[in-house]
């Protein structure tokens, strides 16, 4: 990290104060793998999210979207190998029925418990399997879960994803942690599959709202596998308080919002280093648009092109397809003035080719991180972030097997 302010720390969603987790296998994974995992706090949680803009939606969404945001939810459980989704009112009530045996196991209240199902789409959960298994998943809460959860949302990825960080503000520090699942069916306009946020800090539901939904627009918004925007995408952030320290001038609201970004934009990047079949992960950096609109216009379009995917893959310094690429997304730019980075190396400027090594340039291609900079001409300090991965052989042999 850059920021002196700063600190990573190891803990994940349970680096927090007051946070656990804690991990169980139902059989709802034909592997026998774990599959649901819990996050529950000691303390009522100002919650906020953000879901799929699908118009085929997820029981869980469904049912979230009616909760938040809120000042009351204490616990998250979800599930990996079912999505709960194209389910009808059965999956509606079995996603209230899997909260609603999370809130007796727990002693909490009614509607303190969300729900969230990652996996294949179409089929009934096995309720009764979920349900007999969260007792004893309830009693294995622990400052220690983190990873365990992590590990039991994931469906196709080949690893864990979370990260954390101690914050410095005016008043004192505080912590927040993150984790996520998603490999595939990546490319959402509101999140990635799905996402968990958790803090410490004090903050209202308005300030927690804001800053969720401008830092999501920065971030899940902007990262892309395949394309495809699943039913179920969500992310969910959680502040339950416990470190005493609040926002207390505009210093420490930039800060917070910088902690934020950092902590969502590492997750995104983790998921696009595992999008499925990838070799490597690209990042595009979009500066200089006519508004930091247009820069996300121009990194989600490179980011979205396959044929760009394609020759990411195949270490090919085919600039054209950057390029070409921003010039559909709809961003304001006079191309005599673009400026086009492939590793480092000018491939575009002055509305021409650049002279550039194509072997030396393919040889820094095969490094596990491609950068892609593109300088959109306006001089007025805009700039935007988007992730995605590399498009290999491997990524049509897991969507072609996936079902089986």
């Amino acid at each position: 990290m850059t920021n002196e302010k700063f600190t990573s720390v190891f803990g994940g969603i349970c680096a927090a104060k007051n946070f656990y987790a804690a991990s169980a296998t139902a059989g709802i994974k034909k592997s026998q793998k774990s599959d649901l995992g819990i996050i529950y706090s000691d303390i009522s949680c100002v919650t906020a999210g953000t879901f799929t803009t699908n118009r085929v939606k997820a029981a869980c969404v469904l049912v979230n979207g009616e909760l938040l945001p809120t000042d009351n939810i204490r616990a998250i459980i979800c599930n990996s190998g079912n999505a709960n989704a194209c389910t009808g009112e059965r999956g509606i009530n079995d996603a209230k029925k899997i909260a609603q045996s999370v809130e007796t196991a727990l002693n909490l209240k009614k509607d303190t418990v969300l729900t969230a199902s990652t996996g294949i789409i179409g089929e009934f959960i096995p309720l009764d399997k979920i349900v007999s298994v969260v007792p004893d998943l309830t009693k294995k809460l622990s400052r220690d879960g983190a990873n365990s959860f992590a590990t039991a949302i994931m469906t196709t990825d080949t690893k864990e994803k979370e990260c954390a960080y101690e914050i410095q503000l005016s008043q004192g520090k505080f912590i927040i942690g993150g984790c996520c699942k998603g490999a595939g069916m990546i490319a959402p306009n509101m999140a990635t599959m799905l996402g968990f946020i958790t803090t410490d800090l004090i903050i209202d539901i308005n300030e927690l709202s804001a800053i969720h939904k401008k830092t999501v627009d920065c971030t899940f918004n902007n990262v892309t596998v395949d394309g495809d925007t699943s039913t179920n995408d969500m992310v969910i952030v959680l502040a339950n308080g416990s470190s005493g320290v609040s926002i207390q001038d505009e210093k420490d609201k930039i800060i917070v919002e910088e902690a934020f970004f950092t902590v969502y934009n590492e997750l995104c990047a983790k998921i696009a280093a595992d999008g499925e079949g990838a070799t490597k992960r690209v990042e595009i950096r979009v500066s200089n648009g006519k508004c930091f609109f247009d820069c996300k216009l121009a990194a989600k379009s490179v980011a979205n092109s396959n044929l760009t995917k394609c020759a990411m893959f195949g270490n090919d310094p085919n600039w054209g397809r950057i390029l070409c690429a921003a010039g559909y997304s709809g961003a304001a730019f006079d191309l005599e003035k673009v400026v086009v980075k492939l590793c480092e190396t000018i491939v575009f400027e002055n509305g021409s080719p650049a002279k550039f090594d194509a072997e030396k340039l393919s040889e820094k291609m095969r490094e596990k991180l491609v950068l892609i900079e593109i300088d959109l001409g306006f001089a007025n300090n805009t700039f935007a972030v988007a992730h995605t991965c590399d498009f290999s052989y491997d990524y049509v042999k897991i969507n072609a097997e996936y079902h089986t």
